[in-house]
């Protein structure tokens, strides 16, 4: 929802790390560190040190938006980076909730977690088969990501956001799983009502 928005910040603290090392660097060796750091992250959770998971899960998402960045300013964008970070961006985000409900043992935390994941497979489905159709109707249009991203209001940066609630957090991840469910069905409910009046 704020993804747009968020741009501009975003690429003001980015683009001068990626204009200074990013011509040595491969998105792709970038995207593949990122990974470690939130697999790193999921692990510290699991074990209740918060503090460190919390660092590394900041650390990851620097990096996921470093490597885009740095494909885009010296122009090493390639159909599989794009593959390759938007699936590793999911290895972490299912992680991380699993670690954390394992952490808790509770049941409320387990059955919380099962929703939110269950959230994010029916909205797996949701975007990604939306953007496989859009891209076929917007050929060339230029886009700042691999494909076209419909919009919603769970998108990059509220899963930042939550994500980072979650580890700051731990105690609460039971409401703070639901509602972040909750929010991912009503963006897939938006999306649907999106594709019957455009499709």
């Amino acid at each position: 929802m704020f993804d747009n928005a968020l741009r501009e910040i975003k690429d003001a603290v980015l683009v001068p790390v990626a204009d200074r090392a990013g011509a040595r660097l491969s998105p792709t060796v970038v995207s593949v560190v990122g990974l470690g750091f939130g697999l790193l992250s999921a692990g510290a959770a699991l074990v209740g040190a918060y503090a460190a998971a919390l660092l590394l899960w900041g650390v990851n998402r620097f990096l996921d938006g470093l490597d885009g960045t740095i494909a885009r300013r010296h122009d090493k964008q390639s159909a599989m980076g794009g593959y390759l970070d938007t699936l590793l961006d999911h290895v972490v985000y299912t992680a991380i909730p699993v670690a954390l409900a394992l952490s808790d043992g509770g049941r409320g935390a387990l059955l919380a977690c099962i929703w939110l994941l269950a959230t994010f497979y029916v909205n797996g489905a949701s975007w990604m088969m939306l953007s496989a159709i859009l891209e076929r109707h917007t050929t060339g249009e230029a886009t700042l990501t691999t494909v076209k991203m419909p919009n919603g209001i769970i998108e990059g940066g509220e899963t930042v956001a939550f994500y980072t609630a979650f580890l700051l957090f731990p105690a609460h991840i039971v409401p703070l799983f639901a509602t972040m469910g909750a929010l991912v069905v009503v963006t897939i409910i938006g999306r649907l009502i999106w594709a019957f009046r455009h499709l």
